[in-house]
């Protein structure tokens, strides 16, 4: 008889990986990022565990997006009080937090529960090219995108 291997918390093994944005595509390298994350590229993938490797990202201010998102696609805040929405376009938050572009793009790929959140915090996301986890030793992935 053949059962299903359920994958343990205390079964997974972890990697770090640095992920270059310089002249990526916003939407696809935030698919892959939210891949590894989840751990969908292991084949002790279970959609309940969270499985998934560290990624950090360097250069996410030189991300490309396509079309006419930069000028269209807005980021709306509220803080609650009447009349206190506030719009921010994608080109302007790419010139003030160019890492919040990327966050928030795979924040949205991952599941909107716990575990979601519990993925999200193995995700590091820098504007420039340098980033403070050099002793972690991660490898560079590069992603064929």
């Amino acid at each position: 008889m053949r059962t299903t291997h359920i994958t343990k918390p205390l079964e997974v093994q972890r990697k770090w990986f640095v992920i270059d944005a310089e002249g990526k595509n916003l939407g696809r390298l935030s698919t892959q990022i939210a891949h590894i994350l989840r751990g969908k590229h292991k084949p002790t993938f279970s959609p309940s565990v969270d499985a998934g490797d560290f990624i950090i990202v360097v250069n996410a201010e030189k991300i490309v997006v396509t079309g006419r998102k930069l000028d269209q696609k807005t980021y709306v805040r509220h803080s609650g009080h009447i009349g206190k929405r506030k719009e921010t376009s994608m080109k302007e938050m790419l010139n003030k937090k160019p890492e919040f572009v990327l966050s928030h793009a795979v924040k949205g790929m991952l599941p909107k529960n716990n575990l979601g959140r519990k993925m999200f915090e193995k995700f590091h996301c820098y504007a420039g090219p340098e980033h403070k986890h050099q002793a972690q030793q991660p490898e560079v992935l590069t992603l064929d995108i």
